[in-house]
């Protein structure tokens, strides 16, 4: 039998991490005493593809997270200028956002590491950009080449991502307005080139910002985790990244971890 996982939830409880909004050092749960259901995210580097996903899903369900009444916070590797223009990007609250310059929160919480090869004569920085390229590959990094070729191939198991009339600015590529990847097959899910598009425009702003986005390369293969909890503070999910690009187990749909959560006004009161 495998056993239950530990209850993060007082380790979350104590820590105090710099919020993105005002800059001040703070509990990175304050506010949220009074919440039906915390959900608390742990992301990689900000500029990483996983943590400008996640977020972009978290805006495109937007509609559910109010309905289910979830609070969310997150922590994520920067500083507060790596915050600032991630929220810009992707309009992710920064006053739920809190950095981690050295992702030690992440250590404590025991999250993968990622690929730590060690080559002699090697700068740290080196060192970084090498495992980093590896996973990319998916060495040490299960699953990520079979979801990139996903972004690639289309998914009719996924929900189309770009409407009909938006247009996606993804360099170099020239602007593209939705409808166009109807070529593909259709409309109402996932059309081939159409993830693999969005990821792009997500490629081009974080190298087109790097210094901003990743201001210290060490911890560039840190990966992240998401941690679902109940008014009662019981951990009712977790999911631990375990590779690029595998930020959620269901990445067809990300946020299908919630789906079978009751709404306030049906959940039982205890």
């Amino acid at each position: 039998m495998t056993p239950a996982p530990i209850n993060p939830y007082p380790l979350l409880q104590a820590c105090q991490r710099q919020r993105v909004s005002d800059g001040a050092i703070a509990p990175v749960l304050a506010g949220t005493e009074s919440s039906d259901r915390l959900l608390v995210l742990i992301w990689p580097q900000l500029g990483d593809f996983d943590s400008l996903e996640y977020a972009q899903w978290l805006q495109r369900e937007q509609d559910q997270i109010q309905q289910l009444g979830l609070t969310i916070r997150a922590v994520g590797i920067g500083d507060r200028d790596s915050g600032q223009r991630f929220c810009e990007f992707t309009g992710f609250p920064a006053d739920q956002l809190f950095v981690d310059p050295t992702a030690s929160l992440h250590q404590e919480l025991e999250l993968y590491p990622g690929l730590q090869l060690s080559i002699p004569g090697f700068s740290p920085a080196a060192k970084a950009w090498l495992n980093l390229l590896l996973m990319c590959a998916g060495i040490g990094s299960p699953g990520t080449l079979a979801e990139v070729l996903r972004g690639y191939r289309g998914d009719r198991s996924a929900p189309q991502l770009i409407a009909a009339e938006e247009t996606v600015q993804a360099a170099p590529l020239p602007p593209i307005k939705g409808n166009f990847f109807n070529l593909a097959g259709g409309s109402g899910f996932q059309r081939p080139m159409e993830l693999a598009t969005l990821r792009l425009r997500n490629m081009a702003e974080s190298l087109g910002h790097w210094r901003t986005y990743v201001p210290d390369t060490s911890y560039m293969t840190q990966r992240g985790g998401t941690f679902l909890f109940d008014r009662d503070r019981q951990l009712i999910y977790e999911h631990r990244d375990h590779g690029i690009l595998g930020f959620s187990a269901t990445m067809n749909r990300p946020l299908s971890f919630l789906d079978n959560l009751p709404t306030p006004s049906t959940a039982s009161v205890p």
